[in-house]
């Protein structure tokens, strides 16, 4: 054999002697992992236990979620096999291999996120939120009662009286939901379990009147006097016609129900009149006898008749005895202009809202209250709060000059002049006359007082 052929026979004993190392290496490996997967010793992957650990700069937040994003797209594109595989046994899977070490049994794959989302879903009842909200279980248990007893939705649309109102077909699709809807019906079930008793015993005694309830009652004559006992008698011989609530006293309150709408056996109902024999409103009041009308007298509303009346009496006469005093009120504005004289006034006081006349030798100024009544009331031109209730006199004098005294506590202005408490000024024709805010101007008639002074001078001589 040439030297040739010898390393060749060498370097494959070394590959052979290589190979079943590694075949040995890896049986061993097995067999480890198989004894530590059925004595359940399978190593865990260290944490650390402290609940407060260090906050993390800004640096290492942003290297962090770097590291995040890198792990998910791996995950996501299928780099780590061994998570895809399914390698790693479950919680469940872990329970199993401990109970029974002797067969292991081979982990089951993961779930796919796509069947985990569906199954999420469907555990909640996002339509049937949505309905529960107007539909209260009393109104659920309301509605099983009624059909049960009438066997009509239209009835019970009509006749039952729930939380709130619903329509016809609301109360149609929520007694299909309960019937065909198991998701429905099951939440509407637990929901009437947690009724209370005594409300579940008030919505009972609501149940609608069935037709075989309906014609037992009506065979209770409308001439006889029907008692309590009458109506526990008719529930003791029909128990199995009568609903399981049902009362002597409340069979009483729909036996009166049904006579009162002429729904008994022995009541007829009288047909309307027909062609000209129909009774109208005019002949019905002709047909009524007043001698038999009773005349109910009611002493407490004529006694306040009484009394209103004498009061507009007495403030009518009040008002006809103080009609002399306000004579110097001509009118308010109403848009006309009136002669500003005629023969009997003497002067006029003209503000900007009412013009006053002087008919008299003498007028007072002020404000009028109801202890106080003067001439001429101020506060019919504006504000006069500030005005005494007796502010001036304007008194004429035989010689034809007209004079203002004040008699209040503020000043009274004369063409700008201040006239003080207790002293007199002259007014001429078209003087400004200013009283705490308020302006006028004083007019005089000059034609009337000229006479006045022709009447004097012919007095003076003789």
């Amino acid at each position: 054999m040439d030297k040739d052929s010898q390393g060749l026979l060498d370097s494959s004993l070394m590959a052979s002697g290589t190979a079943s190392r590694s075949e040995d290496e890896e049986s061993l490996a097995g067999q480890k992992r198989a004894s530590s997967q059925a004595l359940g010793t399978i190593p865990k992957r260290r944490s650390s236990s402290r609940f407060i650990k260090r906050k993390k700069f800004d640096d290492e937040l942003v290297e962090s979620s770097l590291a995040k994003s890198s792990t998910r797209a791996k995950g996501a594109s299928g780099v780590e096999p061994g998570r895809c595989s399914g390698s790693e046994p479950s919680s469940s899977e872990k329970k199993k291999v401990s109970k029974a070490p002797s067969t292991p049994v081979p982990p089951s794959p993961a779930p796919t996120p796509g069947l985990t989302k569906r199954v999420k879903k469907s555990k909640q009842p996002l339509q049937v939120t949505k309905d529960l909200g107007r539909w209260k279980p009393a109104d659920d248990l309301l509605l099983i009662h009624a059909v049960l007893q009438t066997n009509d939705l239209t009835s019970v649309h009509l006749g039952v009286k729930f939380s709130c109102r619903f329509t016809l077909r609301e109360v149609q699709e929520r007694w299909y939901a309960l019937l065909y809807d198991p998701v429905i019906s099951k939440l509407a079930c637990q929901a009437m379990r947690q009724l209370h008793p005594e409300a579940i015993a008030a919505i009972q005694s609501k149940a609608l009147f069935s037709k075989a309830e309906e014609q037992l009652l009506s065979k209770v004559g409308s001439t006889s006097q029907p008692t309590l006992e009458t109506f526990q008698d008719l529930l003791h011989r029909h128990p199995d016609a009568f609903y399981l609530a049902r009362t002597a006293k409340a069979l009483q309150a729909h036996w009166q129900l049904m006579k009162q709408y002429y729904l008994l056996e022995d009541q007829t109902v009288q047909p309307l009149p027909k062609g000209d024999q129909v009774l109208n409103f005019s002949d019905a009041e002709d047909l009524i006898d007043d001698s038999k009308l009773k005349d109910m007298r009611d002493e407490v509303l004529e006694h306040e008749l009484t009394v209103a009346d004498r009061r507009q009496k007495r403030e009518i006469r009040q008002l006809e005895q103080e009609l002399h005093k306000w004579q110097v009120l001509v009118d308010s504005i109403t848009g006309m202009s009136s002669p500003d004289f005629d023969n009997q006034t003497l002067a006029v006081l003209r503000g900007r809202m009412v013009r006053y006349l002087m008919r008299s030798r003498e007028i007072t100024l002020g404000r009028a209250t109801k202890d106080n009544q003067i001439d001429v009331d101020l506060s019919l031109e504006g504000p006069a709060w500030k005005i005494s209730r007796k502010q001036g006199v304007i008194k004429l004098k035989n010689n034809g000059d007209f004079f203002i005294a004040n008699e209040g506590r503020r000043p009274i202005y004369i063409d700008g002049r201040p006239v003080l408490c207790g002293s007199k000024w002259r007014l001429s024709n078209n003087s400004v006359v200013e009283i705490a805010s308020l302006r006028f101007v004083f007019l005089i008639n000059q034609d009337l007082i000229a006479l006045i002074r022709a009447e004097a001078a012919k007095i003076t001589p003789q």
